[in-house]
């Protein structure tokens, strides 16, 4: 994969680096600031990109304010933001599109190696990854949401899976039920929430914008 790798620590970033290209991966240009973000990511066009939420000249959002114009002119461009905390609207605002390609994780989690590659691939594929860490934060927060309310315990257990992008393989082997199982769920999930969308990958989106767009 092509790569962009969008974060001013020089620790951290250069960390990143040696980690991709560690994995057979070339990173084909780093940014250290939010302009230079959005530089990167339009001319090289890579085919995903890891941007830390904070970066200069403010240090508050503009690298998700990047992440953010970037796919405005290229839709559905591959990115794993990546933030010191669990802030849910920052991922909210990256699916607000509706289309996946995109990963929310937080920076300690860079520090596992295969869970980290493994979200970029899967971000690079066009899908979702969020940190199982950012999960477990939303799903302590509670929901008010009625439809999400109308979900069994286990089906529950499945969207909070899905977010963190995991087919429906993966989730079985994780919850020890066969494929075809969480298929049933999925799809009595998907209908519980009202996403009657043929695309099953865009459902799979939906449902988890649906999750995360809980207060």
């Amino acid at each position: 994969m092509r790569i962009v790798v969008a974060e001013d620590l020089y620790l951290l970033r250069d960390g990143m680096v040696r980690l991709i290209e560690a994995y057979g991966h070339q990173v084909v240009a780093t940014a250290t600031t939010g302009p230079e973000t959005l530089d990167a990511l339009l001319k090289w066009r890579p085919d995903v990109a890891v941007v830390d939420v904070r970066m200069p000249p403010t240090q508050s959002d503009e690298g998700l304010r990047a992440a953010l114009a970037a796919r405005g002119e290229l839709p559905g461009l591959p990115v794993l933001i990546l933030s010191q905390y669990v802030e849910q609207l920052y991922a909210r605002e990256l699916l607000a599109d509706g289309t996946g390609g995109i990963g929310y994780f937080l920076k300690e989690s860079v520090f596992d190696a295969d869970q980290f590659i493994d979200a970029l691939e899967r971000v690079a594929g066009g899908g979702t990854a969020m940190d199982p860490a950012v999960i477990a934060r939303l799903l302590s927060s509670g929901s008010s949401n009625r439809r999400l309310e109308q979900l069994t315990e286990r089906e529950h257990s499945v969207l909070g899976l899905m977010a963190e992008g995991m087919s429906n393989h993966a989730i079985g082997r994780r919850l020890f039920l066969s494929e075809s199982a969480i298929s049933k769920y999925t799809t009595s999930m998907f209908g519980k929430l009202g996403i009657t969308d043929d695309d099953d990958n865009n459902r799979r989106v939906l449902a988890v914008l649906t999750y995360l767009n809980n207060p």
